[in-house]
């Protein structure tokens, strides 16, 4: 309870929030940071699986391609903190990391509390004030003035305030879209959200007849069970819409409680759940041998299990993982080389749904970017209003690379919040 007055008002201490506090200190202000958590960083401490993949050391002409959304937007705030300068500011602050395959960083002691802890302390000792269990219920602009209304009846009031609120994905995490009506009660759109980078669920592999979202609690399948914990490494998979061809990646896909996901499972979710939403029969087309040609393949399965001596099961056996086997017999029931090797580049799985927000990484959508300058993530709309992260409408692929637009876009709104203040 009581009242209080701050240079700027940071509201969420997630990556972004906790940037755009170290971004305001270093053009001297004293910010204060708003979070509805019981400890800032709770959806950074499940990043890579607790390892925390923290930034991607791409330069600007890769990383932007695994911008999904507006990345024409991120490139300013991208050029005022690059990963490289992520990296220089974690290691002086006590930080030491890792580089990994595919440019991908990590603290060198893979727990994602150690980047929690430096950020924080980044922060705090800049001048940053973090106040926790403080769930803002409104933000109003009165004048200039800003009077931001928490749940336990205080009231903070700053001439800044930066929504640094996240998405909808991990609600557990804090991550509940407080931010998008805070935007919208403040003249802002709202792009429509959806989960992005999460399992996608094939038809039969659940226990329901749901369609769309599908909790990732609902139990599996026979079929479910029979393939949980295979990994597929360097297969190409290819998202359709009816018969039109949306996307293909090239990798290693993951079969787990929630559907498909790993690398290449995540890359396409968010056309197919964007598809599914929007009523499209989506399916994805497995090449389990894409190395190799379908003829040269049945070439090959002549050549090397001529039958007899070789027995149909001792052919999938050599082919295909354990747990693929009984799958392509009844697909292929007879062991006719040209047709297991068309099944073998064309293991089709329709889509039924997809897992929800509660185990997605990062949610699609949010504040409309247009009305964002992304030259100082100041809203055109409101004065002295800035936007930072996921709150807004950008989205990444992982391996990093929404964690550093999240801090690239917060360091920005803090520095540009410090300058405002200054400006009025």
């Amino acid at each position: 309870m009581g009242k209080g007055e701050a240079d700027i008002i940071i509201v969420g201490g997630g990556a972004a929030g906790l940037m755009a506090a170290i971004g305001a200190t270093k053009m001297g202000a004293k910010p204060l940071i708003l979070e509805k958590m019981p400890r800032p960083g709770r959806k950074i401490m499940i990043t890579g699986k607790g390892r925390c993949n923290f930034t991607n050391v791409k330069d600007w002409f890769e990383f932007s391609p695994a911008i999904r959304s507006n990345s024409h937007f991120v490139k300013p705030s991208f050029q005022n903190l690059k990963p490289v300068d992520v990296l220089d500011l974690l290691e002086e602050n006590g930080l030491p990391y890792v580089i990994e395959r595919g440019g991908r960083a990590f603290p060198a002691s893979y727990k994602a509390s150690d980047v929690i802890d430096t950020l924080v302390r980044t922060a705090t000792r800049g001048g940053a004030k973090i106040l926790t269990d403080k769930e803002v219920k409104s933000i109003d602009k009165i004048e200039k003035v800003f009077h931001v209304c928490c749940a336990d009846g205080s009231e903070y009031t700053s001439k800044a305030v930066i929504i640094a609120t996240g998405g909808l994905s991990y609600p557990s995490t804090g991550s509940t879209g407080d931010g998008y009506r805070f935007a919208e009660a403040l003249g802002h759109k709202i792009v429509s959200c959806f989960p992005s980078l999460t399992a996608l669920v094939p038809q039969g592999y659940k226990q329901s007849q749901t369609k769309g979202h599908i909790d990732r609690q609902t139990p599996l399948s026979r079929f479910g069970q029979s393939l949980i914990g295979l990994s597929l490494k360097n297969v190409q998979i290819s998202l359709y819409s009816g018969q039109d061809l949306v996307q293909q990646e090239f990798g290693d896909l993951d079969f787990t409680d929630g559907g498909l996901e790993g690398p290449i499972g995540f890359a396409i979710s968010r056309n197919a759940v964007k598809g599914l939403l929007g009523g499209g029969k989506m399916k994805v087309v497995i090449d389990l041998k894409p190395a190799v040609e379908a003829e040269k393949l049945a070439a090959r399965i002549r050549r090397e299990f001529p039958m007899p001596p070789y027995s149909y099961g001792n052919i999938l056996a050599k082919l295909l993982p354990k747990a693929l086997c009984h799958i392509f017999r009844s697909l292929v029931p007879e062991p006719k080389p040209e047709v297991l090797a068309e099944a073998l580049k064309s293991w089709t799985l329709p889509l039924q749904g997809y897992v929800g927000y509660e185990r997605s990484v990062v949610t699609a959508g949010g504040v409309d970017t247009g009305e964002v300058s992304s030259h100082a993530m100041e809203s055109r709309l409101c004065r002295n209003l800035f936007f930072c992260g996921e709150v807004l409408d950008i989205d990444a692929n992982t391996g990093g690379y929404n964690l550093q637009c999240a801090f690239s876009t917060g360091m920005l709104s803090g520095m540009s919040a410090a300058a405002s203040v200054v400006r009025d």
